[in-house]
Order: C-alpha cells, then structure tokens, then sequence
C-alpha cells in the first residue's frame, strides 16, 4: 500500500495526533556529565488497535525480522540503540539486531551493516516495564543521515510497546534478515509505525571517549510536532526543518522529536498515548543531555471533546484554559527542577477544521495569550502567528495548511521551524 493510501484513512479525530536511556538522571541531577549524546528519540505508546491504518503493535512478532528507518541529528564516532519495553507485561526476547546506512526504502548498504550486541551478547532479553541500550556500534555518522534499525525475534513478542506515527514506512520479513542488504525479503505491506526502537546515541566524532553535556533540544507535542500532514518519508516535521537550519548554520544540536499524535496535557487515551503530565519525566526528562524542551500542546484538549467520543478520545471532558494552563505550569516546575530551559509555543488556529467551535477558539485565544504574556516560560515561539492568515487570523493561511484545515503541509512546518530563534535554544 502506498504511503498515501494509508495517510488517507486518518479520521479527522484521531491524527491531531525504565533502565538506561542515555543514562537515566536522577532527580535533581540532569546536569550530570554522560559520554553519550542523543542523537534520534521517539515516544513510546502502549500497544494498541487503530481503524484509520493498520499497526502490528497488537499482535506482535513470531520469528520475524522488523527493519526500522530513522533520521539522526548530530555525528559521531560510535552509536548505540535503544530499545523500549515500557509498556511489556512480559520480557522481550530480542534474537539480534543490527544497524547500516540507510540505501532507501528497506534497503541497507551492504558495507555498513553492523551487529549490535548487548553486553557482548547477540541477544537480549528487555524486562517488562524497561529500556535498556546496546553496547556502543563502531560506525561513524553524519547529522541528518539515515540508518536502518533491523530487529529480529526468534520467537513470539506479544503485543508491542511503539511509537504510532511514525511518518515513514517500517519493513518485516519471515525469518532472520538482519544482516540483508537488499530489501526483497521485506517487500510485504509495510507499516506506518516504529518498534521497540526508543532511541539512537552517539559518542561525538572530536571526543570519542566523552560527551559534550548538555545540548540536545526536545520539541514536545502532538500531531503537530509528530508531522501529520508533511510530505510522507522526507523527514519536513517542524523538528526535522529546525535540526536543518542548525545544521546550515553550523550550530549542530540533535532535536528529539518526542510528539505524539493526539495526545492531551491532562488525560490518557488508549490511541494517543498517556498525557503530557504524565509522560513528561521520561520522555524529556529522562535523558541528561536536554538543555531546552520546546511545549506545544494543549489542542487535543481543546478540540476532543467537540468530536465524536470513541475508545481513542474518551475521556475528553470540556475543559478551561486555566485547566491547561495549570498543566503547562506544572510542566514548567519540572523542567526547571531539572535545569531545562522551557519555551512555549503558541497553539496554531483551526477555524474550517470539521470540530471547531466558537468555544473551543475562545480556550486556545487565552491559552496562547497566557503563553505570550505570563513570563511563566523562559521563551515563547508564537507558531499561531506564523501560520495564520493575515486577513483571517482565526484560520491557517492557505499556503500552509493541509487539507482538513487543522494540519499543516510542509511549508506550514517550515514556517513553524523558521520562527524558532536559534538563540533561544
């Protein structure tokens, strides 16, 4: 299936959509030195049916190769994965693994491939309720270049902790396929998820035995931050556009990605993924090179409770914008316990989008005024005022906005990622 055909079916209510991570910081201790550097993160979800694309996170594998593609946001000379079982009821037994430079689609280039091993073992059993990274890979990466992730399972994993919207196609095959540079033995139905995979460091090209702190940026939301709506596989998020332009202007920092689509600062959904109060320490928080987290969330709560109510958005009780602001607050005492920086962003307009309500636009209206003029965050992007329409601010501009009118096309992105300043960061 195409990656159209399979972004088509998202329903308008849906896409608004514990051991190591690199060294899991204690409380009060997120300006610990760590030799390792973030350089690709995704939020898990729990395991979970979705009628708008069809994910393989509920019934898991059984002897199957999954190979996995992703972007990474800073270089170096060594890299490691991490694997997620968070939300495991039982542990995950992982056969092997390996990882390559990626030669498009769910092909590897041949001389790139290498094994990844967990405590020199070619195998790893992940508990329930964990994470765990690997031991460190000798191959060398760019910013912004993109590698395979290639996971195999002997036997059955049960359902699987993922992340839903993953914007690119993830492959699996019968059998073990690890160490395939072509891409043949995965030419079946791909998926529109990532599994297992939390995240990708690297040790820094001019310090292989040393970090360098603190520098990573996390951009933290919902289907805005996770991309709905960008060109399929090109990697034009806000987030991929923003690591771009520090990377033209050689400021290179990894930006984390750490959105989810549909997700609420005040409630959980099965589909959706916990709330942002809840997610927030291991999410950003849980990794000690953040220095500054960009805060976009607050529509889902908003706009939810207009729509039709399913398993996915139930419960999505009305609220008032003190209610999230009260959240946003509360997310702001955490990253500064922490010695994050915090920068809020405006929540964009929606007028046209089939659940809009002069009530719901009200909330965002003092939600975003609250955002620009309390002080409460360390810095403000006002993303409303980069994508509206001049003549019509209630809305997005025309030129920016995708066809259900609450999405952005890439050019909104970008637009989005130009009105960040670099130096806020």
């Amino acid at each position: 299936m195409t990656a159209k055909k399979l972004l088509v079916a998202l329903p308008l209510t849906a896409v608004l959509m514990t051991a190591a991570v690199p060294a899991v910081a204690a409380p009060g201790d997120s300006t610990a030195f760590t030799p390792w550097r973030s350089a690709w993160a995704t939020a898990p979800q729990a395991p979970t049916h979705t009628d708008w694309y069809a994910n393989w996170s509920e019934e898991g594998f059984d002897n199957q190769s999954v190979r996995q593609v992703i972007r990474v946001g800073a270089e170096g000379s060594r890299l490691r994965i991490r694997l997620s079982n968070v939300y495991g009821t039982a542990p995950l037994r992982v056969t092997g693994a390996t990882i390559a430079r990626s030669a498009g689609g769910a092909a590897a280039r041949a001389e790139s491939v290498r094994t990844v091993r967990f405590g020199g073992a070619q195998g790893v059993s992940v508990p329930a309720g964990g994470e765990l990274s690997s031991d460190a890979v000798a191959l060398p990466v760019r910013a912004l270049e993109q590698l395979t992730v290639t996971l195999y399972f002997r036997g059955r994993t049960g359902p699987a902790t993922f992340h839903n919207f993953a914007d690119t196609l993830t492959y699996r095959a019968s059998g073990d396929h690890l160490d395939d540079a072509a891409g043949e033995a995965f030419a079946g139905e791909p998926s529109l998820s990532w599994y297992y995979l939390a995240g990708v460091d690297v040790k820094p090209l001019e310090s292989p035995g040393g970090g360098r702190g603190r520098d990573a940026v996390v951009a933290f939301g919902d289907s805005l931050t996770d991309g709905v709506g960008s060109t399929f596989g090109a990697d034009r998020r806000y987030p991929d556009v923003l690591a771009d332009r520090l990377v033209a202007e050689g400021r290179t920092r990894p930006v984390l990605n750490l959105g989810i689509g549909g997700n609420k600062v005040l409630n959980d959904s099965p589909c959706f993924g916990e709330s942002a109060l809840a997610r927030f320490r291991r999410d950003v928080l849980g990794r000690r090179d953040v220095r500054t987290v960009i805060v976009l969330q607050g529509t889902n709560d908003i706009v939810l409770p207009d729509s039709p109510q399913d398993r996915c958005t139930t419960p999505s009780p009305f609220v008032t914008s003190a209610q999230i602001v009260a959240g946003h607050q509360e997310l702001i005492r955490e990253a500064h316990a922490r010695g994050v920086k915090v920068i809020g962003a405006t929540l964009p307009p929606y007028q046209g989008f089939a659940y809009w309500t002069e009530r719901g636009d009200r909330v965002r209206s003092e939600v975003n005024q609250w955002i620009r003029t309390s002080g409460a965050y360390d810095g403000v992007v006002d993303f409303d005022r980069a994508v509206a329409d001049p003549e019509h601010p209630e809305r997005i501009a025309a030129q920016y906005v995708s066809a259900d009118l609450i999405h952005m096309k890439d050019a909104g992105y970008k637009a989005m990622a130009d009105a960040v300043d670099l130096n806020s960061l």
